[in-house]
């Protein structure tokens, strides 16, 4: 491999959930007067978790975001962790096929019990170990900024610049060049509109992906 390291995100790279989060979020807005599509929220929302989250949903529709709003995204986060979610296609055979010695890890906006489910759902739990990171709990400064990255490189014992990054949102790519780190922009989710490649590149996106074929290839 050219790389001494893999960092993965999570959401929209390996599992299938930014297209679905993205319309629960779209529908509720709409249903208290504000129109949104599933596409709207992708370009407004995707990537961010927390304050950043919450300040994007209130700046897009001009008032505090209601009470409910909470309430909703948690029924929807509670059946997802129990039913589980489809991997992004390819992904799974992709990680079954990494050098067992390669150093990687999950660089996530996600919670970690969210992340970890999910890879139990998959089946691919034990090939990340206790590398399991997110922007929310092993950082001060979520994405966009590079934290979360250095984080894991510095667990992994890799300099960052010897470390390939697999993001899929313009957020999580945004902090992933900030890196330092080899960031691929990987267009494989459901979720990924026509121009998305072009939106990865203009923040500094040199190599793109459009599924795991190509991504072995960027890599090997």
């Amino acid at each position: 491999m050219k790389f001494d390291a893999m960092i993965f995100d999570f959401d929209g790279v390996l599992l299938e959930s930014e297209y679905a989060g993205n319309k629960q979020i779209a529908d509720y807005l709409t249903s208290i007067g504000h129109p949104t599509s599933p596409e709207d929220s992708m370009a407004n929302f995707m990537g961010l978790a927390g304050a950043d989250f919450f300040g994007a949903i209130e700046s897009w529709i001009g008032r505090a975001i209601p009470d409910d709003f909470h309430a909703a995204r948690a029924v929807e986060d509670r059946r997802a962790l129990e039913e589980g979610l489809p991997a992004v296609a390819g992904a799974i055979r992709f990680i079954e096929n990494l050098p067992a010695t390669l150093p990687r890890a999950i660089a996530s906006s996600s919670s970690t019990e969210w992340i970890s489910r999910h890879l139990e759902h998959l089946g691919v739990r034990d090939a990340f170990g206790d590398k399991i990171f997110s922007g929310r709990e092993h950082v001060e400064r979520g994405k966009p900024q590079p934290d979360i990255y250095l984080h894991a490189a510095k667990a992994l014992g890799v300099d960052i610049r010897r470390c390939v990054i697999l993001e899929d949102s313009p957020v999580g790519v945004t902090g992933a060049v900030a890196s330092g780190a080899t960031v691929i922009g990987l267009c494989a989710g459901t979720h990924c509109a026509p121009d998305h490649a072009d939106r990865l590149r203009a923040l500094g996106v040199q190599a793109i992906a459009t599924d795991f074929e190509e991504v072995a290839r960027l890599i090997a």
